[in-house]
């Protein structure tokens, strides 16, 4: 049984597979349309918006491949080809010179805000749904992506906010930032709360495991 087949597709778990994959058929389009505008490929559209918004200590080859869901190698290609695009550059890591990171160059800062609109025809399209269809919309396509993260298939990158190691002004006269991280056991200053953290866990996993 398949959701692809219209003859099978009766279930409303089907008919709601399928608008999801439609979703993303039309995510595709958006990042190859544009990419074709500005010269770049839809993977090289992602890196550029990772290096823009993830954490600057994720901002390696090795959490662009994590990111992206390709290897090492393929990830490296990437990134020289955005190099040789003037795009990014590698510098090594100011506390530890044998770790590469990545960033953009103000080329690649002014490219990336050519592109970072890239969705919002789909957001246009959401925010005509009403304000209470879109509240039930994104706690059904969270509890979603919640499953797809526990089985491996995504890794969520997201900021502080809503991530079970955030602890809110937990030193509010401390000069490094108010808040703390249990995760690296660190104060945050509160710029940095913005930042999309590959360790991120939602809270909402933690209240689940506390419930078994």
């Amino acid at each position: 049984m398949s959701v692809f087949s219209p003859k099978q597709r009766h279930s409303l778990g089907g008919q709601i597979a399928i608008a999801l994959y439609r979703i993303s058929e039309a995510i595709h389009y958006l990042f190859k349309e544009r990419g074709k505008m500005r010269r770049l490929s839809p993977t090289q559209i992602q890196s550029l918006l990772f290096l823009k918004y993830v954490r600057p200590v994720a901002r390696t080859i090795g959490g662009l491949a994590d990111r992206l869901g390709a290897s090492y190698a393929t990830s490296s290609e990437v990134v020289d080809a955005l190099e040789r695009k003037g795009l990014v550059e590698r510098s090594p890591l100011p506390e530890d010179h044998r770790v590469v990171t990545l960033r953009l160059t103000p080329k690649g800062r002014v490219e990336t805000e050519m592109v970072e609109n890239i969705l919002d025809e789909i957001e246009s399209a959401v925010n005509a749904l009403p304000e209470e269809e879109q509240r039930s919309l994104v706690h059904a396509l969270q509890s979603v992506v919640r499953h797809l993260q526990r089985r491996g298939f995504i890794h969520i990158y997201d900021i502080c906010w809503g991530c079970q190691f955030f602890q809110k002004n937990a030193h509010p006269d401390d000069p490094r930032g108010p808040h703390h991280c249990a995760f690296m056991d660190s104060p945050l200053a509160e710029p940095d709360t913005y930042w999309e953290c590959p360790d991120f866990v939602p809270t909402e996993e933690l209240d689940q495991e506390e419930r078994g």
